[in-house]
């Protein structure tokens, strides 16, 4: 007779307990992957990059923002007047900041130097069209004031843009 043996493994727990592990190695596998990922992946902006455009390919979104091929660019460390922005004497400050920058990049290739991103994913940078430096000719002409913390080499061209009434200085703040 056959001796039957009560206590031993059912050929179903033998295979559950190898698809655990399994599972339990896949999980690990994914969990490195995520935590050992290039933080680049997910940013619209690479940390540090050089960007160029040719001329044919430099388009003007507004007094501080450029779209360079497909890829879109905001000034490093100035701001300039929203489009529509009405102030003095009913001047649109926004279109003319724009159309400065308009015509520092106007048949010119665009080489920029990107330096992080924006909180809305678009890249920040600082440019060059034609050998001119884009950021600081844009204070200089007085269409955009400067990020103190950011370009604090840019104040001293802000105060003489302001003491030469240029720009947006030539008319009462709104």
């Amino acid at each position: 007779m056959q001796t039957r043996r009560i206590f031993k493994p059912a050929r179903d727990q033998k295979r559950m307990g190898r698809a655990v592990a399994i599972l339990a190695s896949l999980g690990m596998i994914a969990v490195l992957a995520a935590v050992l990922r290039p933080v680049d992946l997910l940013g619209s902006a690479p940390q540090a990059q050089d960007w160029r455009a040719l001329p044919a390919e430099v388009r003007v979104v507004d007094g501080e923002t450029l779209l360079l091929g497909e890829r879109v660019l905001r000034l490093y460390g100035v701001a300039a007047p929203a489009r529509r922005q009405v102030c003095g004497i009913g001047a649109d400050w926004g279109r003319m900041a724009a159309n400065e920058l308009a015509s520092l990049v106007r048949d010119r290739a665009v080489e920029c130097r990107i330096q992080g991103q924006d909180r809305f994913g678009r890249a920040l940078g600082s440019c060059r069209a034609g050998g001119v430096e884009i950021n600081a000719s844009l204070v200089a002409a007085g269409w955009a004031t400067v990020d103190e913390q950011a370009l604090p080499s840019l104040i001293p061209i802000e105060a003489a843009a302001r003491a030469t009434a240029r720009g947006i200085w030539a008319q009462p703040p709104c």
